[in-house]
């Protein structure tokens, strides 16, 4: 689509408080059950996922109460050979009572004590190889768990993909004319992106880190109600530190996110027009602006990295105080026998694994706030209303037909600005119609109606062979229609591949025959040979290796071999030079024969033959006719045919009498 064509339409202000594109989509709570929600479609997988989870949790927290059953017999061992062989422990109790060491005896009397025995050392090595073989299987599920869970993200983050690509072809053309570009490939390229490496970061350790905390809290709590008890004082405190923190930071992400998209609108448009820029010397003014915004993204990103990363910090602190309180009040247990060293340590490492996976949770916070931020971007991409869907039973019209009729048409981008009012023009099949006109007048406007990329307000827009068949082209398929229509625009539009890929995309089935047969017919064949590959040359994304000249030519040889009942040109040839322009007219006035044809001209010596010149001004045709007629009337079009050719006379006079 040229510039031009975007004269009369509403550019998009992503600073703009009132702009939709600029605003978060929703907040943090639907958009998180929305996104887990895509997650969902894969119950049975994490059904498996959650099973596997649980064993390797289950097992691994098995371990420090295996450890301490280990500690105690190498510290009842220890102990009971501090006793000569021959007593009982009934008798060492009793003694140590006679002698006032009430604490040592009540101490004694939970353990296995056999005096003069030792380390019993055949138990303690089945015991650490029931830890081992629990710290291995639990290793083993854990991986397991972590590889079909990562399936189940990247499957999930290709179908978001697969929405956002077809949501982004049945977006109408007034959407993609009201957001900017980079904005709009942020959406779909870097939040995508950040989603899913979100979502791969945190959701195998929140599973993890969840089932931790509940399998640690039933063991701390068989082991001593009381330290349990002292261990959960630190969940409220944590809860609410987290949920403090994350408010500000969600607002922080949300225009972190929104900050990258507007930095990386101006680094495509800049970079798409760099020559401009620097022709114009504006390298510095958009050094200052990218300076500015991309100031506006380290804040932005600064901000909330640094907010969030409160939270692991603060969760830690809040843990070792938690962990003091335990280690005085387990101290104080033992040595009154109510609990036994072992126990004590094994006590111990379940708060500490108590509090590091709630600080893990805390620390992935910022993550999956990040993530969330960009998946409302998406989410509201996804939203967008769409184009009318096509009716569900579609008319249809011979191939052939090319006989187009604007009925009372109206049509403006806004409601309240009508660009084009009650226009009245029936197209004769088979005519060549050239539109002309001062810029913004509505020419590339009445192309797009013709294409249905906007639809019309009132009236109606029909084709067929005569005005007896004729359809409404809005009961048709877009497909249909366009299927129909070949169009050359101003801005040549070649993609990454070869030069015979560009070509065959105006029919991919076409033979080499017929590819070559265009070629030849808008003069591609005449420089291509000159290429190191011939129609082979591989062409970048901005196809650099040609001129702009050659680019334009292979995009008419698109159209050519399209064989299109409908052929619209708009200043299809603004970019050749006067001789290969005139080549082309010829080859162009073959391909109109029995085909209807639109041509959108500024230079009016290109479109003397057409059939029919429509003279628009501010949206409605003023004069039409052909050249002769119009000549003779000496209205609007006289004026401006005269004005090309006049102005070169009088400038050329004026620097003549300048010389005398």
């Amino acid at each position: 689509m040229s510039n031009r064509s975007r004269a009369n339409r509403p550019t998009p202000d992503l600073s703009d408080a009132n702009n939709p594109h600029a605003q978060k989509a929703q907040n943090f709570g639907p958009s998180a059950k929305r996104l887990f929600g895509i997650l969902g479609q894969d119950k049975n997988t994490l059904i498996v996922v959650f099973i596997f989870s649980v064993l390797s949790v289950g097992l691994t927290v098995l371990g420090p109460w295996l450890l301490g059953k280990a500690t105690n017999v190498v510290f009842e061992g220890f102990l009971s050979k501090q006793f000569p062989e021959g007593t009982t422990k009934d008798l060492v109790i009793a003694q140590l009572q006679a002698q006032g060491d009430t604490n040592q005896a009540s101490m004694l009397e939970n353990m296995n004590l056999v005096p003069g025995s030792g380390i019993d050392f055949d138990r303690l090595a089945s015991i650490l190889l029931l830890v081992l073989g629990a710290y291995l299987l639990g290793s083993i599920f854990s991986l397991i768990q972590a590889r079909i869970l990562n399936r189940i993200v990247q499957d999930a983050m290709n179908r978001l993909r697969i929405q956002v690509e077809e949501k982004i072809h049945r977006l109408p053309l007034s959407y993609f004319d009201s957001i900017k570009r980079g904005d709009l490939l942020s959406r779909v390229t870097n939040d995508v992106d950040n989603i899913g490496q979100s979502l791969q970061q945190t959701l195998s350790q929140a599973i993890t880190s969840l089932l931790t905390v509940i399998g640690v809290l039933v063991m701390m709590f068989i082991i001593s109600p009381l330290l349990a008890l002292v261990a959960l004082v630190s969940i409220p405190i944590t809860i609410a530190i987290t949920v403090v923190v994350a408010k500000r930071s969600q607002k922080l992400f949300t225009d972190q996110w929104k900050q990258t998209g507007v930095l990386n609108a101006r680094v495509e448009e800049t970079y798409s027009g760099h020559a401009v820029v620097k022709v114009f010397g504006h390298q510095k003014d958009v050094q200052e602006a990218f300076d500015e915004e991309n100031d506006s993204v380290y804040k932005a990103s600064f901000g909330a990295q640094f907010v969030s990363g409160i939270i692991m910090p603060s969760m830690m602190f809040v843990g070792n105080l938690s962990y003091v309180a335990i280690a005085v009040v387990g101290g104080l247990q033992v040595a009154s026998g109510s609990l036994s060293i072992g126990a004590v340590q094994s006590f111990i490492q379940y708060s500490r694994q108590f509090t590091q996976p709630l600080s893990q949770l805390g620390s992935m916070a910022n993550l999956l706030q990040s993530g969330v931020a960009s998946a409302e971007r998406v989410f509201e991409l996804l939203d967008e209303k769409e184009q009318d869907p096509d009716p569900l039973t579609p008319a249809t019209v011979a191939h052939s037909a090319n006989r187009l009729e604007f009925k009372d048409v109206s049509f403006g981008y806004t409601e309240d600005n009508t660009l084009i009012s009650n226009l009245n023009l029936e197209v004769r099949s088979g005519s060549t119609i050239a539109i002309v006109g001062p810029t913004g007048a509505g020419k590339t406007t009445l192309v797009n109606l013709i294409m249905r990329f906007y639809d019309i307000n009132e009236g109606s827009l029909t084709l067929g062979n005569t005005a007896d068949s004729a359809i409404d082209v809005r009961t048709m398929t877009r497909a249909d229609l366009r299927s129909r229509t070949g169009m050359v625009l101003q801005d040549t539009w070649l993609f990454a591949g070869t030069i015979r890929e560009n070509i065959l995309y105006g029919r991919p089935d076409a033979t080499e025959e017929d590819m070559v047969a265009a070629a030849r017919a808008a003069y591609v064949d005449r420089f291509v040979h000159a290429l190191p590959d011939g129609y082979d040359t591989v062409l970048d994304d901005e196809a650099v290796n040609l001129s702009v000249g050659e680019r334009q030519l292979i995009t008419i040889a698109r159209a050519f071999l399209a064989n299109p009942r409908l052929l619209i040109l708009d200043e299809a040839t603004s970019s050749v030079d006067t001789r290969t322009e005139l080549l082309i007219q010829r080859a162009m006035s073959k391909l109109r024969q029995d085909r209807t044809a639109f041509v959108i001209a500024h230079r009016l010596s290109t479109i003397r033959d057409a059939n029919l010149i429509l003279m628009m001004e501010h949206g409605e045709i003023v004069e039409h006719g052909n050249h002769r007629e119009l000549m003779e009337k000496q209205g609007a079009y006289w004026t401006l045919y005269n004005s090309q050719f006049q102005a070169p006379a009088q400038h050329e006079s004026q620097t003549d009498g300048d010389h005398i």
